[in-house]
């Protein structure tokens, strides 16, 4: 295998964490609250509002990083006020680069 496929995230056992924030998530920072601690963590996907009023995140790395950024966004430090996160997990499709906000 070549040394560039390494770090692919199906080669590592990265895992992919999409989740959905409710409550009073847009207009207030979030999504850049959430870019920073992504990066942060070493986490790669994006964070966008959603028509229903919440943020959709999907963010791809290691397990134990993923779980970090959830509790993050389950946590009284974020910005705005989150009334609920909903999660799924499922198998890092090595596709994304960096953080963005869409």
């Amino acid at each position: 295998m070549p040394a560039a496929a390494e770090g692919d995230a199906g080669v590592s056992g990265d895992v992919r964490l999409t989740a959905w924030v409710r409550g009073h998530v847009q207009g207030v920072g979030f999504r850049w609250w959430t870019r920073a601690r992504a990066l942060e963590l070493g986490l790669r996907g994006w964070a966008r509002n959603t028509r229903d009023g919440r943020v959709e995140i999907v963010a791809e790395g290691s397990r134990e990083s993923c779980v970090k950024l959830l509790d993050l966004l389950r946590g009284c430090d974020t910005p705005g006020r989150v009334d609920g996160v909903v999660e799924r997990w499922g198998e890092a499709r090595g596709t994304l680069t960096g953080f963005i906000e869409r």
